[in-house]
């Protein structure tokens, strides 16, 4: 087998039209699709970067909360890759969003830095 690339993640929120705002209007994904199950009282949308599906938000009628420590075992972060990290975190303070300051990666001396989405999923800014 051999893997060719990562298709998608999916994220399941909490409060659907706030995690929709957040990752179409605050980080600038595209709606790709979005589709409503009646079945299951849930969303699923799926959302591209530069045309590239990468994302699928889901919503579920009470979830239960993620765990919140930074070494739970599981998905830690996701990662976006910025061209201009200090730029990024401007827009992202004009948009009011927290995010933790600037570091520099010991490994690759390449910048980065964090914040959260809504439901507190750790988001990673990686400058290329």
């Amino acid at each position: 087998m051999k893997l060719e690339k990562i298709h998608h993640v999916a994220i399941i929120c909490s409060d659907y039209e706030k995690s929709k705002d957040f990752y179409v209007n605050v980080l600038g994904l595209s709606i790709v699709k979005e589709t409503y199950r009646a079945e299951r009282d849930s969303y699923k949308l799926d959302l591209a970067i530069n045309g590239e599906y990468q994302i699928e938000l889901f919503s579920f009628p009470n979830p239960p909360e993620r765990p919140n420590m930074p070494e739970a075992a599981g998905l830690r972060h996701l990662a976006f890759a910025v061209k201009d990290i200090d730029l990024a975190v401007s827009e992202l303070h004009s948009k009011n969003i927290e995010v933790e300051k600037v570091r520099t990666d010991d490994l690759t001396s390449k910048r980065y830095t964090f914040f959260k989405d809504p439901d507190g999923l750790p988001i990673e800014l990686y400058e290329m």
